[in-house]
Order: structure tokens, then sequence, then C-alpha cells
């Protein structure tokens, strides 16, 4: 055999192990993240908020207790995360967002929200159904719009 063909083996078989690894990982993480989602939905609470601000901002920044940054991962405290601060009866706190509700949230305004901890998964509306707020156009898309594509 050629050298460029052993070459071409040992990268193959590499990336066969390497799928075959990220197969069982990813199975083994979803496993995990199914009995989190588990957990959470037992102890939501639905409960009313007058949502004051929402902001996407680092958790260092947010201003949540030290017992929550202690437990979460080094990489996670410099991501930008959907951080909600709003009025719950007389205390103002901070929550966490899901990241596809934090688009339908609506600003000074109050609504009925499931909360697990300081999580928030999922919103209802408090009189009715809520209003979506439009959502910003960006600078190419109002140029695609200009140029009728």
């Amino acid at each position: 055999m050629s050298t460029p063909m052993i070459v071409l083996l040992v990268i193959l078989a590499v990336l066969i192990v390497a799928m075959v690894v990220l197969y069982f990982l990813g199975k083994k993480m979803q496993k995990r993240k199914d009995e989190q989602d588990a957990q959470m939905a037992a102890i939501a609470q639905t409960i009313p908020l007058l949502v004051i601000d929402k902001k996407k901002m680092k958790l260092v920044d947010a201003g949540l207790p030290q017992a929550v940054l202690d437990q979460t991962p080094k990489m996670m405290r410099r991501s930008k995360m959907p951080v909600v601060k709003a009025k719950v009866g007389p205390k103002v706190m901070t929550f966490l967002c899901d990241s596809e509700i934090y688009e339908q949230i609506p600003v000074k305004q109050q609504i009925k929200a499931t909360v697990s901890g300081l999580y928030i998964t999922g919103i209802k509306g408090m009189r009715g159904p809520l209003e979506t707020v439009p959502h910003k156009k960006g600078f190419m898309a109002k140029l695609r719009e200009k140029a009728g594509m």
C-alpha cells in the first residue's frame, strides 16, 4: 500500500471513532437534560410578575446571588444570558429566562410566569393573550426589503 492510502485510512478510522464517541456522549447528555427538565417541571410555580426590564448580559453583571454564580460552570459565567428583572409582590428579583421565551416577554407589563427557582420556563398574559412586540429589523433586513428581495 502507498503512504497516502495509509494516511487516509488512519484519518478515516479516527473520524469513525470520534463519531461513535460523540454519539454516545450525546445520548448521555440528552438523558441528563431530560432528567433536569423533569425536575424543573416538578418544582415549577405559576406566579404573577411585573416585568421591569429585560437584557442579555453576563451572569456576573446580572446581580444574581453568589450561590448561583458558584454553581454555574466558568464558561457560562462569561457568556451572555437572557436576564429579566421583575417585581414579585414587594420584592424586585432577577430571573434567568429560556431563550425562546425571552423574545415574547413584554417589558413594563404584568404577566403570569411559570418559574422554577430563578428560571422562567413559560409565560401567559395576565389579562388575555400576550401582545407580541414587532421584532426590530436589522440593517441588512431593511436593505433587502427596499431592494424587493
